[in-house]
């Protein structure tokens, strides 16, 4: 793995009508190290159960091909180990009740399927990181039995339940040995199927010396491991994690496509990832998950007409964009979380289209690499900042501009340059197009152009 002198070019976006033109200097920081291939990265979430008929790693690795073309780099598999039994939610239970670390859910297949599922991948250039639940097990876990003191206990001795997760108990980490057995057991996933990294599941509740550990171990055995904080919390990305969930901005387009605030709430959500975070910690944004997906609604529930808007931001924007399983069919329904449930492919809309495009325009454009990497951004000023966002991103000799009315209203907007500039080409089609400085854009409308 290399390493090279980080120099991360982001701009602090002005809000509201102060809105101008400006761009940011280059800020030099220590020396840092990332996997090559995050980059340019767009992450896909499998949900095995959910993915095919039959809901195993065979059936699922025929569509592996599809995934190649559409333009996936990394998959994300949800947990694979087995479900507990005890206090089970649903018929086939919570993926994240694990009884058993480093074992495989019989309802998915074998420990060599998987395996031949990440060969698979490797061999078409795509990498494979597994969802990794530290906080806690199931109820009836190997641990449980082995290892009773590895758990914290409620004020009458009994394992301790968080939030509403009724079906899991909560691990100790004030035990080394616990933590020892925690490390070795994501050691064995990367020794014996050759995996890429982790997701961990609420990174932010475990103690961050742990990650340190872990980390550490990790590395030892794999230098180019990724690891997603499924957390917004600074110091875990400051050289634990090299990515991290943008909640909050998430929550801000959610908001923004119902009509309750405006392009102001992105713009302060934006610059309070870039003074809080590391200048080369990766955002992960997105439109839809495995959580957002079944408790919340889908990204069609919670967004609207302006869910194609806001998945185009999701790869404009410095960071690493995701694509739950489904969303690339226009898949419209809350899968059930606990039960079998499966997605359809029949893609009316002609999503996977539209991603397949995104994706390959985010591999062929400079400008839109992730933080490390990321080159200049810089706000271009309208007459209407709170309904249209228009930014420019350069790095490489290469340009991005990005226009995105972030309103249910027809808004003629008026720009301080002509917009995009000469020698530009419109997204997706390529063809050429001329500057002007006011344009009419429809509800939800978007513009990208690029040279």
């Amino acid at each position: 793995m290399k390493r090279f002198l980080l120099y991360s070019l982001l701009v602090t976006l002005l809000m509201a009508c102060g809105n101008k033109n400006k761009q940011a200097e280059p800020v030099a920081t220590a020396e840092t190290e990332r996997p090559e291939w995050v980059y340019d990265a767009v992450l896909y979430e499998v949900n095995t159960r959910q993915f095919t008929p039959e809901g195993t790693f065979s059936a699922f690795a025929a569509e592996l091909p599809r995934l190649g073309e559409l333009g996936v780099d990394i998959l994300w598999f949800m947990p694979i180990q087995p479900i507990g039994e005890k206090d089970r939610k649903g018929t086939l239970g919570s993926y994240y009740s694990i009884s058993d670390y480093t074992a495989v859910n019989s309802e998915f297949g074998t420990l060599d399927d998987f395996r031949a599922v990440v060969d698979q991948a490797h061999r078409l250039g795509m990498k494979v990181i597994l969802d990794w639940v530290a906080n806690h097990t199931s109820r009836d876990a190997v641990w449980v039995e082995a290892h009773p003191d590895w758990y914290v206990r409620d004020s009458l001795g009994e394992l301790n339940v968080m939030y509403d997760w009724t079906d899991i108990a909560q691990l100790d980490y004030s035990k080394p040995e616990m933590r020892e057995a925690m490390i070795a057991s994501m050691l064995f996933w990367v020794r014996e199927t050759g995996i890429d990294g982790f997701r961990c599941d609420v990174a932010g509740e475990l103690p961050t010396d742990f990650w340190v550990a872990a980390k550490d171990s990790l590395v030892a055995l794999k230098p180019d491991i990724f690891m997603l904080a499924e957390a917004e919390k600074p110091e875990l990305n400051d050289s634990l994690f090299d990515a991290y969930y943008a909640w909050d901005f998430h929550h801000r387009m959610n908001a923004v496509a119902q009509g309750v605030e405006d392009v102001d709430s992105l713009r302060a959500s934006f610059n309070r990832m870039i003074d809080r975070f590391a200048p080369d910690a990766i955002p992960m944004f997105f439109t839809s998950n495995h959580d957002e997906n079944s408790w919340n609604g889908t990204e069609f529930e919670r967004m609207g007409e302006a869910v194609r808007s806001f998945a185009v931001l999701t790869y404009m924007l410095p960071g690493m964009p995701l694509i739950y399983s489904g969303q690339e069919a226009g898949f419209d329904h809350r899968l059930a979380f606990f039960e079998k449930d499966e997605i359809d492919w029949s893609d009316p809309q002609d999503f996977s289209s539209f991603y397949t495009a995104l994706n390959r325009f985010k591999k062929e454009q400079k400008a839109l690499q992730a933080p490390g990497r990321s080159g200049v951004m810089s706000e271009i000023g309208n007459d209407h900042p709170q309904l249209v966002w228009s930014f420019r991103r350069i790095n490489e000799g290469n340009e991005v501009v990005a226009l995105l009315n972030l309103s249910n209203e027809t808004v003629d907007v008026t720009f301080e340059e002509p917009m995009p500039g000469k020698g530009y080409r419109l997204f997706p089609q390529g063809e050429e197009v001329s500057p002007a400085e006011k344009m009419q854009m429809h509800p939800w409308e978007f513009r990208i152009y690029y040279k």
